[in-house]
């Protein structure tokens, strides 16, 4: 029988930008000193095989689950546990989404959680892509919820919701910060879920990117893109 209830569970998101290089800066003692139940990774760039899997048995996950893009070195997502999910879902069945490796869900008995790294739209043939996996997860996650009800989707959105997540909101006619984009995020919250964060903090105003470009980091001129989106359900849970 698998001891995988929890009467309360850590999960943290993360974007890695890279899990090997992450790896050589430090992040296994990182996620040793956090100790999250679970943790969802994006954009690991590396496919299982090129990933010392004992770094994370010996932190105590034994449970470690990759899906990485068909393309070597891009994109892809992976989730990290410390008890054995009851089932793993690689992907969505969608494969104009599944090909870059964006979308892996485990599930346990009382929660279901997702880590998801949404496309980036740094040019026009990758805005539109990006337009078109927005409507299909959309269209995804309003069946699972049907199935799936206590969910968690964490990961990178690529999108800054409200003028409060982006430190210069002028900066209407970029990617990730669009009109079109704010206004599917917003959908997205009312189709069900909660942004955990800000409900938690609602005047609060904190990144979670920053560009390598102007010293932004240090400067704090950032953009709040990741989120750990919570199904309504799971609101006072």
């Amino acid at each position: 029988m698998k001891n995988n209830k929890y009467k309360h569970m850590k999960i943290v998101s993360y974007n890695v930008n890279g899990i090997r290089a992450a790896v050589k800066k430090g992040f296994v003692d990182w996620l040793k000193a956090t100790a999250p139940d679970v943790i969802c990774l994006q954009e690991i760039k590396a496919m299982e095989e090129q990933v010392d899997l004992d770094l994370f048995t010996e932190a105590g996950y034994n449970f470690n689950y990759w899906y990485s893009a068909q393309k070597k070195g891009y994109s892809g997502v992976a989730v990290l546990c410390k008890k054995e999910p009851n089932h793993i879902e690689f992907g969505t069945g969608i494969e104009s989404m599944d090909f870059e490796g964006r979308n892996i869900r485990v599930d346990y008995d009382r929660v279901s959680v997702m880590s998801m790294y949404l496309p980036s739209g740094t040019n026009d043939a990758r805005l539109s892509h990006k337009f078109e996996y927005m409507n299909l997860i959309q269209q995804y996650l309003n069946e699972l919820q049907i199935e799936k009800p206590n969910l968690v989707v964490c990961g990178d959105y690529n999108i800054c919701h409200e003028e409060i997540d982006i430190h210069n909101p002028k900066m209407k006619g970029v990617s990730g910060f669009l009109p079109e984009e704010r206004e599917w995020l917003g959908e997205f919250i009312d189709s069900g879920f909660i942004d955990s964060f800000r409900y938690l903090h609602p005047e609060r105003q904190e990144y979670s990117w920053w560009s390598y470009r102007a010293n932004s980091r240090a400067n704090n001129k950032g953009w709040r893109l990741d989120y750990a989106m919570v199904s309504a359900p799971l609101q006072e849970k």
